[in-house]
Protein backbone atom coordinates (compact mmCIF):
# COMPACT_ATOMS: atom_id res chain seq x y z
CA UNK A 1 0.00 0.00 0.00
CA UNK A 2 1.24 3.45 -1.35
CA UNK A 3 1.18 5.98 1.23
CA UNK A 4 2.20 9.67 1.93
CA UNK A 5 1.42 12.85 3.95
CA UNK A 6 0.19 16.18 2.01
CA UNK A 7 -0.16 19.56 3.45
CA UNK A 8 -2.16 22.48 1.78
CA UNK A 9 -2.20 26.36 2.71
CA UNK A 10 -5.46 27.57 2.80
CA UNK A 11 -4.69 31.52 2.78
CA UNK A 12 -8.19 32.39 2.92
CA UNK A 13 -8.61 30.64 6.26
CA UNK A 14 -5.35 31.22 7.78
CA UNK A 15 -4.42 27.37 7.63
CA UNK A 16 -2.81 24.30 6.72
CA UNK A 17 -4.80 21.10 6.39
CA UNK A 18 -3.29 17.59 6.37
CA UNK A 19 -3.91 14.76 3.80
CA UNK A 20 -3.08 11.34 4.10
CA UNK A 21 -2.96 10.24 0.36
CA UNK A 22 -3.63 6.28 0.34
CA UNK A 23 -3.42 4.50 -2.94
CA UNK A 24 -4.74 7.77 -4.93
CA UNK A 25 -6.78 8.27 -2.11
CA UNK A 26 -7.60 11.30 0.36
CA UNK A 27 -7.98 11.14 3.62
CA UNK A 28 -8.29 14.39 5.82
CA UNK A 29 -6.32 14.19 8.90
CA UNK A 30 -6.15 17.66 10.93
CA UNK A 31 -6.44 21.32 9.84
CA UNK A 32 -4.08 23.69 11.65
CA UNK A 33 -5.41 27.08 12.75
CA UNK A 34 -3.82 30.47 13.37
CA UNK A 35 -0.95 30.23 10.68
CA UNK A 36 -1.53 34.12 9.74
CA UNK A 37 -2.14 35.00 6.16
CA UNK A 38 -0.14 31.60 5.09
CA UNK A 39 0.36 30.99 1.63
CA UNK A 40 3.34 29.23 1.57
CA UNK A 41 5.56 26.71 3.55
CA UNK A 42 8.85 24.72 2.87
CA UNK A 43 8.65 21.05 4.78
CA UNK A 44 12.00 19.23 6.11
CA UNK A 45 10.43 15.37 5.70
CA UNK A 46 13.76 13.97 8.02
CA UNK A 47 13.26 16.31 10.50
CA UNK A 48 9.42 16.36 10.69
CA UNK A 49 9.61 20.42 10.38
CA UNK A 50 7.43 22.79 8.08
CA UNK A 51 8.49 26.13 7.57
CA UNK A 52 5.93 28.64 7.09
CA UNK A 53 5.79 32.21 6.19
CA UNK A 54 2.52 34.20 7.75
CA UNK A 55 1.89 37.66 7.44
CA UNK A 56 1.51 40.13 10.72
CA UNK A 57 -0.83 39.87 13.34
CA UNK A 58 -2.54 40.83 16.08
CA UNK A 59 0.43 39.58 18.50
CA UNK A 60 3.18 40.29 16.17
CA UNK A 61 3.14 43.85 14.53
CA UNK A 62 6.03 41.86 11.54
CA UNK A 63 5.63 38.97 8.92
CA UNK A 64 7.77 36.28 9.89
CA UNK A 65 8.26 32.42 9.17
CA UNK A 66 6.85 29.72 11.87
CA UNK A 67 8.15 26.55 12.49
CA UNK A 68 6.19 23.74 13.43
CA UNK A 69 6.89 20.44 14.17
CA UNK A 70 4.71 17.81 12.17
CA UNK A 71 2.93 14.69 13.90
CA UNK A 72 2.78 12.15 11.29
CA UNK A 73 -0.03 10.26 12.87
CA UNK A 74 -2.30 12.96 13.64
CA UNK A 75 -1.22 15.67 10.79
CA UNK A 76 -1.83 18.09 13.30
CA UNK A 77 1.50 20.69 13.40
CA UNK A 78 2.28 22.39 16.08
CA UNK A 79 4.19 25.95 16.38
CA UNK A 80 8.08 25.60 17.92
CA UNK A 81 9.32 29.19 17.16
CA UNK A 82 8.64 32.57 15.05
CA UNK A 83 11.52 34.76 12.91
CA UNK A 84 10.24 38.35 12.54
CA UNK A 85 10.42 40.00 9.34
CA UNK A 86 10.76 43.20 9.14
CA UNK A 87 10.75 43.67 5.36
CA UNK A 88 7.47 41.94 4.83
CA UNK A 89 6.48 38.65 4.31
CA UNK A 90 8.19 35.78 2.43
CA UNK A 91 6.18 34.56 -1.41
CA UNK A 92 8.57 31.46 -1.26
CA UNK A 93 10.33 29.22 1.02
CA UNK A 94 12.69 26.64 0.21
CA UNK A 95 15.14 24.47 2.28
CA UNK A 96 18.95 23.27 1.12
CA UNK A 97 21.47 21.81 2.98
CA UNK A 98 19.96 18.81 4.37
CA UNK A 99 17.38 21.22 6.11
CA UNK A 100 20.83 23.86 7.54
CA UNK A 101 19.78 27.01 5.28
CA UNK A 102 16.33 28.47 4.98
CA UNK A 103 15.94 30.50 0.99
CA UNK A 104 12.86 32.98 1.05
CA UNK A 105 11.90 35.19 -1.70
CA UNK A 106 9.16 38.23 -1.10
CA UNK A 107 7.24 39.62 -3.43
CA UNK A 108 5.81 43.11 -2.19
CA UNK A 109 9.33 43.59 -0.03
CA UNK A 110 11.56 42.78 -2.96
CA UNK A 111 13.92 41.13 -1.36
CA UNK A 112 15.81 37.35 -1.02
CA UNK A 113 17.53 35.92 1.82
CA UNK A 114 19.05 32.95 3.37
CA UNK A 115 18.73 32.23 7.14
CA UNK A 116 20.89 29.61 8.81
CA UNK A 117 18.28 26.70 10.51
CA UNK A 118 18.82 25.24 13.99
CA UNK A 119 18.94 21.36 15.25
CA UNK A 120 15.69 22.83 16.83
CA UNK A 121 14.78 24.29 13.61
CA UNK A 122 14.80 27.79 14.65
CA UNK A 123 15.66 30.57 12.11
CA UNK A 124 18.11 32.68 12.23
CA UNK A 125 18.35 36.40 11.18
CA UNK A 126 18.94 36.68 7.55
CA UNK A 127 23.06 36.05 6.78
CA UNK A 128 22.42 37.42 3.52
CA UNK A 129 20.15 39.34 1.10
CA UNK A 130 19.69 40.18 -2.26
CA UNK A 131 16.85 43.01 -3.73
CA UNK A 132 15.08 42.80 -6.83
CA UNK A 133 11.60 44.07 -7.82
CA UNK A 134 8.88 41.55 -7.41
CA UNK A 135 11.01 38.09 -6.36
CA UNK A 136 8.58 35.61 -6.78
CA UNK A 137 10.59 32.45 -6.18
CA UNK A 138 14.33 30.67 -5.17
CA UNK A 139 15.81 27.26 -5.21
CA UNK A 140 19.21 26.03 -3.64
CA UNK A 141 20.79 22.95 -6.32
CA UNK A 142 20.95 19.71 -4.54
CA UNK A 143 24.48 20.36 -3.05
CA UNK A 144 23.26 23.26 -1.62
CA UNK A 145 26.56 25.40 -3.66
CA UNK A 146 24.46 27.49 -6.03
CA UNK A 147 20.97 29.54 -5.49
CA UNK A 148 18.73 31.10 -8.26
CA UNK A 149 16.23 33.52 -7.01
CA UNK A 150 13.51 34.60 -9.74
CA UNK A 151 12.42 38.52 -10.49
CA UNK A 152 9.30 38.65 -12.20
CA UNK A 153 8.67 42.34 -12.61
CA UNK A 154 12.80 42.81 -13.83
CA UNK A 155 12.36 39.49 -16.25
CA UNK A 156 15.79 37.92 -14.80
CA UNK A 157 17.02 34.92 -12.70
CA UNK A 158 19.59 36.22 -10.14
CA UNK A 159 22.06 33.39 -9.67
CA UNK A 160 24.77 33.35 -6.84
CA UNK A 161 27.22 30.86 -5.33
CA UNK A 162 26.55 30.13 -1.84
CA UNK A 163 29.49 30.71 0.53
CA UNK A 164 29.99 28.40 3.48
CA UNK A 165 29.30 31.01 5.71
CA UNK A 166 25.61 31.10 3.76
CA UNK A 167 26.70 34.84 2.43
CA UNK A 168 25.67 34.81 -1.40
CA UNK A 169 28.29 35.70 -4.05
CA UNK A 170 27.17 37.07 -7.29
CA UNK A 171 28.15 34.62 -10.21
CA UNK A 172 29.04 35.98 -13.80
CA UNK A 173 26.89 37.53 -14.69
CA UNK A 174 24.86 38.08 -11.20
CA UNK A 175 21.76 37.95 -13.42
CA UNK A 176 19.96 35.80 -16.51
CA UNK A 177 17.46 37.57 -18.69
CA UNK A 178 13.81 35.97 -19.03
CA UNK A 179 12.28 37.75 -22.67
CA UNK A 180 11.34 41.04 -21.86
CA UNK A 181 7.50 41.02 -20.68
CA UNK A 182 7.68 37.60 -19.77
CA UNK A 183 7.42 37.91 -15.79
CA UNK A 184 9.33 34.31 -14.86
CA UNK A 185 7.97 33.00 -11.91
CA UNK A 186 8.38 29.54 -10.63
CA UNK A 187 11.53 27.57 -11.62
CA UNK A 188 12.22 23.64 -11.71
CA UNK A 189 15.51 21.43 -11.88
CA UNK A 190 16.12 18.64 -14.67
CA UNK A 191 16.39 15.52 -12.60
CA UNK A 192 20.31 15.91 -13.15
CA UNK A 193 20.59 19.83 -12.59
CA UNK A 194 21.62 20.12 -16.13
CA UNK A 195 18.61 22.14 -17.07
CA UNK A 196 16.38 24.71 -15.61
CA UNK A 197 12.89 25.32 -16.36
CA UNK A 198 11.28 28.74 -15.44
CA UNK A 199 7.36 29.05 -15.81
CA UNK A 200 6.53 32.90 -16.64
CA UNK A 201 3.12 34.22 -15.49
CA UNK A 202 2.30 37.13 -18.46
CA UNK A 203 3.19 34.75 -20.93
CA UNK A 204 2.84 31.00 -19.82
CA UNK A 205 5.87 29.66 -21.26
CA UNK A 206 8.28 27.50 -19.66
CA UNK A 207 11.93 28.51 -20.65
CA UNK A 208 14.45 25.84 -20.45
CA UNK A 209 18.10 27.67 -19.16
CA UNK A 210 21.03 24.96 -20.26
CA UNK A 211 22.87 25.08 -16.73
CA UNK A 212 26.81 24.41 -15.87
CA UNK A 213 27.58 21.86 -12.89
CA UNK A 214 30.59 23.36 -12.22
CA UNK A 215 29.95 27.00 -12.06
CA UNK A 216 26.27 27.18 -11.75
CA UNK A 217 25.68 29.61 -14.76
CA UNK A 218 22.73 29.61 -16.56
CA UNK A 219 21.77 30.01 -20.07
CA UNK A 220 18.87 30.75 -22.09
CA UNK A 221 18.21 28.01 -25.19
CA UNK A 222 14.17 27.52 -25.75
CA UNK A 223 10.75 28.73 -24.62
CA UNK A 224 7.89 26.43 -25.09
CA UNK A 225 4.24 27.22 -24.71
CA UNK A 226 2.11 25.89 -21.65
CA UNK A 227 -1.17 27.30 -21.64
CA UNK A 228 -4.16 26.40 -24.00
CA UNK A 229 -4.26 28.27 -27.27
CA UNK A 230 -7.84 27.40 -27.89
CA UNK A 231 -8.40 29.80 -24.62
CA UNK A 232 -7.23 32.38 -26.46
CA UNK A 233 -5.72 33.97 -23.90
CA UNK A 234 -3.91 37.53 -24.27
CA UNK A 235 -0.71 38.23 -22.60
CA UNK A 236 -0.54 39.88 -19.37
CA UNK A 237 0.05 43.29 -18.29
CA UNK A 238 1.33 43.61 -14.54
CA UNK A 239 -0.97 45.13 -12.21
CA UNK A 240 -4.04 44.37 -14.12
CA UNK A 241 -7.07 41.67 -13.38
CA UNK A 242 -5.91 38.37 -15.54
CA UNK A 243 -9.04 37.24 -15.16
CA UNK A 244 -11.18 40.19 -16.18
CA UNK A 245 -8.89 40.86 -19.37
CA UNK A 246 -9.03 36.99 -19.97
CA UNK A 247 -4.77 37.01 -20.02
CA UNK A 248 -2.73 34.07 -19.72
CA UNK A 249 -1.98 33.53 -15.61
CA UNK A 250 0.89 30.74 -15.49
CA UNK A 251 1.33 29.94 -11.66
CA UNK A 252 3.64 26.69 -11.03
CA UNK A 253 5.69 24.01 -12.35
CA UNK A 254 7.16 20.48 -11.51
CA UNK A 255 8.93 17.67 -12.90
CA UNK A 256 7.12 14.09 -12.82
CA UNK A 257 9.74 11.40 -15.20
CA UNK A 258 10.78 13.02 -17.92
CA UNK A 259 7.94 15.63 -18.25
CA UNK A 260 7.42 19.02 -17.18
CA UNK A 261 4.46 19.95 -15.81
CA UNK A 262 2.62 23.60 -15.54
CA UNK A 263 -0.01 24.79 -14.37
CA UNK A 264 -2.49 27.66 -15.67
CA UNK A 265 -4.94 29.72 -13.51
CA UNK A 266 -7.50 32.14 -16.03
CA UNK A 267 -8.48 28.87 -17.72
CA UNK A 268 -7.41 26.30 -14.56
CA UNK A 269 -6.05 23.73 -16.49
CA UNK A 270 -2.74 21.50 -15.92
CA UNK A 271 0.26 20.90 -19.15
CA UNK A 272 2.20 18.45 -19.82
CA UNK A 273 5.49 19.08 -21.39
CA UNK A 274 7.78 16.30 -22.45
CA UNK A 275 11.71 16.71 -22.07
CA UNK A 276 13.31 15.99 -25.29
CA UNK A 277 17.12 14.50 -24.96
CA UNK A 278 18.62 17.58 -25.11
CA UNK A 279 16.37 19.46 -22.49
CA UNK A 280 14.21 21.39 -24.39
CA UNK A 281 10.06 20.85 -24.29
CA UNK A 282 7.58 19.30 -26.65
CA UNK A 283 4.60 21.14 -27.28
CA UNK A 284 1.80 20.12 -24.93
CA UNK A 285 0.09 17.11 -26.21
CA UNK A 286 -3.18 18.61 -24.39
CA UNK A 287 -4.58 20.21 -21.23
CA UNK A 288 -5.96 18.90 -18.17
CA UNK A 289 -8.71 21.41 -16.75
CA UNK A 290 -8.38 21.17 -12.55
CA UNK A 291 -9.08 22.79 -9.51
CA UNK A 292 -10.82 26.91 -10.27
CA UNK A 293 -7.39 28.82 -10.33
CA UNK A 294 -4.36 26.67 -9.20
CA UNK A 295 -1.96 28.30 -7.98
CA UNK A 296 -0.17 25.27 -6.55
CA UNK A 297 0.28 21.90 -7.27
CA UNK A 298 3.24 18.68 -5.97
CA UNK A 299 4.06 15.83 -7.13
CA UNK A 300 4.99 13.11 -5.13
CA UNK A 301 8.79 12.09 -4.24
CA UNK A 302 7.95 8.50 -5.98
CA UNK A 303 6.34 10.39 -9.34
CA UNK A 304 3.29 8.92 -9.57
CA UNK A 305 0.76 11.06 -7.90
CA UNK A 306 0.16 14.76 -8.77
CA UNK A 307 -2.24 17.16 -5.87
CA UNK A 308 -3.35 20.10 -7.32
CA UNK A 309 -5.48 23.15 -5.27
CA UNK A 310 -7.18 26.45 -6.88
CA UNK A 311 -7.30 29.52 -4.99
CA UNK A 312 -11.42 29.60 -6.02
CA UNK A 313 -12.05 26.15 -5.16
CA UNK A 314 -12.28 24.98 -1.37
CA UNK A 315 -11.10 21.62 -2.50
CA UNK A 316 -7.97 19.67 -3.97
CA UNK A 317 -7.78 16.55 -6.52
CA UNK A 318 -5.77 13.74 -6.25
CA UNK A 319 -4.05 12.43 -10.20
CA UNK A 320 -2.23 9.49 -11.09
CA UNK A 321 0.61 10.06 -13.52
CA UNK A 322 0.82 8.10 -16.33
CA UNK A 323 3.57 9.25 -18.50
CA UNK A 324 2.26 12.59 -19.48
CA UNK A 325 -1.54 11.80 -18.37
CA UNK A 326 -3.56 12.15 -15.28
CA UNK A 327 -6.38 10.21 -13.91
CA UNK A 328 -8.46 11.82 -11.13
CA UNK A 329 -8.05 9.49 -7.94
CA UNK A 330 -9.87 11.96 -5.70
CA UNK A 331 -11.45 15.08 -4.59
CA UNK A 332 -11.14 16.55 -0.96
CA UNK A 333 -12.29 19.32 0.82
CA UNK A 334 -9.24 21.76 2.15
CA UNK A 335 -10.42 25.42 3.23
CA UNK A 336 -10.17 28.79 1.26
CA UNK A 337 -7.63 30.10 -1.37
CA UNK A 338 -5.92 26.83 -1.38
CA UNK A 339 -2.50 27.61 -3.33
CA UNK A 340 0.10 25.47 -1.90
CA UNK A 341 0.70 21.58 -2.09
CA UNK A 342 3.79 20.16 -0.40
CA UNK A 343 3.90 16.14 -0.03
CA UNK A 344 5.91 15.84 3.62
Amino acid sequence: MSSSLVLVANAGDSSISTFRLTDGALERLAVTTGITGCSNFAVDVDRGLVYASVKRDDEHPDAGILTLSLDRETGELTPRSRRALPGGAMNYLALTRDGAALLGAAYAGGYGIVCAVGDDGAVSDPVSEVRFPRLHSVLASADGRFAYFVSLEADVIAQYRVEDDLTLAPLDPEVVAAPEGSGPRHLAFADDESAVYVLTEFTGEVLQYARDPQTGGLELRSSTPAHDPSEKLRHSVIDEDPRENHYVWGADIHLSEGVVWASERTASTLAALAVREDGSLTPPAGFVPTETQPRGFAISPDRTALVAAGERSTTVTAYRIAGAELERTDRAETGRGANWVRFA
